[in-house]
């Protein structure tokens, strides 16, 4: 059987828990060849040539665990700039947070230049590559060429735009020329490969050939929806661990006289927390009957504070919470639990399941796991009622969710008020099909999905 190769711009340790059901699930396939798992380190080495980083190794079971350091230049240019301040917002339109330095792309061509060259050396003829995200769009190709003929994968995880959004970036036809050095390119919703046929046929001039095979620049690639999911068993096993039974039993108990809505988010200007804010208020204004009983519990940990777009929505957010709090609140009720801190993995699904709504309004979202962890943990005796921005990719699939335009604040607050009222038989029916929905298209679903279509593949030469 072929070797796996994953690489993405950090790598974990696919035997701790960690390290979360993404690595786990690759690690699964990763153990079984003695695979390799290759990226960026983590460290910054401030004198370092610029270029060039020192590749260490170590070995996790049966994997091989890669990693480079990376120069000050190249980190802010690659990561904090094209990555971070070019294509994540640009790829959740948000265009006006965009910063289209010149000085970027170099660095994030020259970083995947470099992975590719430190990578090749390390690669068995018959290897499956696995490329993630969209730190790396351009790896195949750098790879390519340099003799590369291995099968190579992409997946995406954050959305694809549409064609009129991508062509704001500069040079933005390299970008997307780039995927098609890939034998196939996943995405996490089908409205990502509508996006993708559009810039294909509009900008690229190519065409669809059917059965998810697009053609352009000489050049065909298979692009297909490959939702991700959650590992279910091992998020269910964490519910029922004396974490998440701890965490479930003082919530309740603190909260005996409330109804809980959750909502569990980093603060990222594309999650839609501000909005969900307005939302709750709305829902206190025009539904007196809320007041002394439904609480927000709102965790954003923090993320990527050195940019100033986070910085504003953390003082927009902390002063609508504190608004709210002082309009409605009572000495025996405060309206919004606001946390700007990480919460322990262990104890979010006693936080989840003690939960009567659980909010996911993202503005824009690749996939969002939070809402399929939120329906796993639930009590299937009893469970509560997820509300799902239909701007998740999560929402092609969980349509059985309260689905809503995080935009319309008066629409939001009423299916949050239909939620905090839907009886109880229809909140059991509701959850028994999304359970099974998540269940059938798990994180081990999409992996062996994934790599069916990539063995599957045609090849290079």
């Amino acid at each position: 059987m072929a070797r796996l190769v994953v690489i993405s711009n950090r790598v974990a340790d696919p035997r701790k828990v960690a390290a979360g059901g993404l690595a786990v699930a690759l690690g699964e396939s990763l153990q079984q060849t003695g695979g390799l798992w290759f990226g960026w380190s983590g460290t910054i080495v401030e004198d370092g040539p610029t270029g060039e980083g020192e590749l260490h190794r170590h070995q996790a079971g049966k994997v091989t665990l890669a990693t480079l350091d990376l120069c000050r230049e190249d980190h802010d240019a690659y990561y904090l700039g094209y990555s971070n301040k070019v294509l994540w917002p640009v790829f959740h339109n948000r265009l006006d947070l965009a910063n289209f330095d010149a000085g970027f792309i170099g660095g994030y061509r020259r970083v995947n230049q470099l992975f590719a060259r430190k990578l090749m050396p390390l690669l068995q003829e018959d290897d499956i590559l696995w490329v993630h995200d969209y730190h790396l769009i351009p790896l195949a190709a750098e790879l390519r060429a340099m003799g590369c003929k291995q099968k190579i994968g992409f997946f995406l995880h954050i959305p694809l735009p549409p064609q009129i959004i991508l062509a704001a970036i500069p040079q933005h036809e390299w970008l997307m020329r780039s995927l098609f050095a890939y034998d196939v390119v996943g995405f996490q919703a089908q409205q990502d490969v509508q996006h993708f046929e559009r810039y294909v046929s509009n900008e690229a001039h190519g065409e669809a050939l059917g059965n998810d095979q697009f053609r352009a620049w000489g050049q065909t690639v298979r692009a297909s929806a490959f939702p991700i999911g959650i590992d279910v068993d091992e998020f269910l096993a964490l519910t029922h661990a004396k974490e998440a039974r701890d965490m479930h039993e003082t919530v309740r108990r603190e909260y005996s006289q409330r109804r809980l809505l959750l909502g569990i988010d980093r603060l990222d200007y594309s999650k839609g927390i501000p909005q969900r804010a307005r939302a709750f208020r709305e829902l206190l204004a025009r539904y007196p009957e809320n007041h002394r009983s439904a609480t927000l519990i709102q965790i954003a940990s923090p993320t990527r504070e050195d940019v100033d777009a986070y910085g504003d929505i953390r003082r927009e957010l902390e002063s609508l919470c504190g608004a709210i709090n002082g309009d409605y609140g009572e000495l025996d009720w405060m309206p919004v639990r606001y946390i700007h801190r990480t919460v322990a993995r262990k104890r979010v699904p006693g936080l989840c399941r003690a939960a009567a709504v659980g909010l996911v309004t993202p503005l824009r979202d690749g996939m969002n796991l939070v809402a399929k962890e939120y329906i796993a943990a639930q009590d299937p005796a009893d469970p509560g009622v997820l509300v799902l921005s239909r701007f998740a990719g999560a929402a092609e699939q969980l349509k059985e969710a309260l689905l809503v335009n995080p935009y319309d604040t008066h629409g939001t607050a009423e299916t949050i008020q239909q939620a905090l009222h839907m009886p109880l038989e229809e909140r059991r029916a509701r959850h028994q099909k999304l359970l099974s929905r998540i269940r059938e298209h798990d994180v081990h679903w999409w992996r062996r999905t994934f790599l069916d279509a990539l063995r599957e593949a045609p090849g290079v030469g």
